[in-house]
């Protein structure tokens, strides 16, 4: 299955960086919003990320208009027409998904596929929701995209070998690393990593330690890049207490319940990096 042309859905900050690697592999890249200014906001972090590495001597000027050239932008579903693969990179909400998809299949080819980049949300459930869901699977590109090397390639209960390969062969031919992972919550890297954020801010609760002293603790005595809280505060509270509410209710086991304190924070509005506060202030 011959993927040219490619589609992404949302220029956030995970949308953005997915529709960058992709140009920069060569691949024909449109990336749609739902209107211009945010789209503009979206395709200016691609220029930046750009521009920043050809002052730090990391990218030439001639990788820059090569990538810039093989992106475009749009606030048209109408201009995924001619993709192969589109991936989708919005808010993490079934319906909200779903309703993207319909959009997309009214447009697409009978061969296109479609790519969730959910970090948690059920690919299976997601696909049944098309009318192709042996051509639906999951990418979960990890936070900074253009710097994470991991892809996990998930795979429903529906989608076919065909499409599963297509994903891996994809993944590396944008550079990145494939893992398959199972259709179940967290995949696998959140399945192992919130427990240990959920552990942290229990053990903090308990007053094992300070925050400073856990993240040290973790750092020097595991080898960690960042410690626990830093990490948390990087991904944003909210959306960890997000995923781990989504985890919590499709396996009912203590160790992915959100604690109180994560929960407090979350409705204080002390989200992490993003907001200025969350266990450091910014």
């Amino acid at each position: 299955m011959a993927i040219t042309n490619v589609g992404v859905l949302g220029c956030g900050l995970m949308g953005a960086g997915v529709a960058q690697v992709s140009a920069a592999a060569g691949f024909k890249t449109v990336v749609l919003e739902v209107n211009a200014d945010v789209l503009e906001k979206g395709l200016g972090r691609i220029e930046k990320f750009l521009t920043d590495g050809v002052a730090k001597g990391k990218v030439t000027e001639e990788t820059k208009t090569a990538v810039l050239g093989h992106l475009s932008g749009t606030t048209s579903y109408a201009d995924l027409k001619g993709c192969d693969l589109v991936i989708e990179a919005i808010v993490e909400n079934v319906e909200a998904k779903k309703h993207a998809y319909a959009q997309i299949e009214a447009v697409v080819g009978a061969h296109c596929l479609i790519a969730s980049n959910t970090s948690s949300l059920c690919i299976t459930e997601l696909a049944a929701g098309t009318t192709r869901p042996d051509k639906v699977g999951g990418l979960h590109f990890f936070n900074p995209v253009p710097l994470m090397k991991l892809v996990e390639v998930i795979r429903a209960l529906s989608t076919s070998q065909e499409t599963h390969e297509a994903l891996v062969g994809f993944a590396r031919a944008i550079g990145k690393e494939p893992i398959a992972a199972p259709d179940r919550g967290g995949f696998i890297v959140n399945r192992l990593l919130v427990p240990y954020l959920l552990d942290a801010v229990r053990c903090l609760e308990e007053g094992l330690g300070t925050v400073e002293d856990i993240d040290k603790g973790m750092r020097l005595g595991c080898g960690y890049p960042m410690g626990p809280f830093t990490l948390l505060d990087f991904v944003g509270l909210d959306t960890t207490y997000y995923i781990a509410n989504i985890m919590f209710e499709e396996f009912r086991e203590t160790r992915f319940a959100p604690p109180p304190l994560l929960k407090r924070m979350v409705l204080a509005g002390h989200l992490g990096k993003k907001s200025g506060r969350g266990f450091y202030s910014y």
